[in-house]
């Protein structure tokens, strides 16, 4: 049983609803990146996303592309976030910590290399936007063997016989982004997000989380109540791009979780 599987057994055991948090590791810098993390738990989180800062994000709307670009320009790579889910893993050995991002620096790495440094950093799942289940064997296959859960998306458009093929090597939980665009561009509706959730359940036997669209206590609470939890990012990178204070961030990080844990 992986963290990831063990905090949605807890989570099951006291009936609350997943609230999972998405921030760009090394950003604004690694330093008060890595505060950041540290206060998520005490501040609601359940799950940690954290962001590998990437060139040529295609799927991320404004607010994180620019969040990648100030982690890069203040120095960030792939080492140096492994780096940083390490040394959070110093001061905490339970919160499951979810690496999100694209391929591209995992191959420069090399699969293997990536794979045990990963698992010593105390790395628990990936979620990998542009390897479609096609392309298993590339990572996803090697990570599951590794002990790492690999994170599927689905969306509006992965229909009744594509979803087969997209849960089929899925593990931890499925990832429903629940509109078509980019991140942060559109708000979430839970009348449309709710018969998505059960059909996806359905065929894969897993939590589903729901993110896109998600930013606000209200909207934590009306998604999480259709689903396994949600997800929010874009609202809380936007938070650290305005200068909020690490004490701002998780302030308002604990609004959304507390929202998140009332459904």
């Amino acid at each position: 049983m992986t963290r990831i599987d063990a905090k949605f057994a807890d989570l099951k055991s006291q009936g609350k609803k997943a609230f999972v948090s998405y921030v760009m590791a090394g950003d604004p810098d690694f330093d008060k990146s890595l505060e950041i993390v540290r206060g998520l738990p005490g501040a609601g989180v359940d799950i940690i996303e954290l962001g590998l800062p990437f060139t040529d994000p295609m799927a991320d709307g404004p607010a994180i592309q620019l969040a990648g670009q100030r982690a890069l320009a203040a120095g960030m790579t792939l080492k140096k976030t492994l780096e940083l889910a390490a040394a959070f893993r110093e001061q905490d050995d339970t919160t499951p910590i979810v690496l999100m991002g694209y391929y591209n620096p995992i191959y420069s790495m090399g699969v293997d290399k990536f794979l045990v440094a990963a698992k010593a950093a105390g790395v628990d799942g990936l979620i990998v936007v542009d390897l479609p289940p096609e392309e298993d064997s590339e990572l996803c296959i090697p990570a599951q063997a590794a002990g790492l859960n690999f994170i599927r998306l689905a969306t509006p458009t992965t229909d009744d016989k594509r979803l087969p093929r997209v849960v089929q090597n899925t593990s931890g939980f499925v990832y429903y982004v629940s509109i078509t665009g980019i991140t942060g561009s559109a708000e979430a509706d839970a009348g449309d997000v709710a018969p998505e959730v059960v059909r996806i359940q359905n065929a894969s036997g897993l939590p589903v989380i729901v993110g896109f669209g998600v930013n606000t206590p209200e909207k934590a609470q009306a998604i999480s109540a259709v689903a396994d939890g949600c997800v929010v990012g874009s609202a809380i990178v936007s938070k650290i791009a305005g200068g909020a204070s690490v004490d701002e961030v998780l302030a308002f990080v604990k609004t959304l979780a507390d929202g998140a844990h009332r459904a």
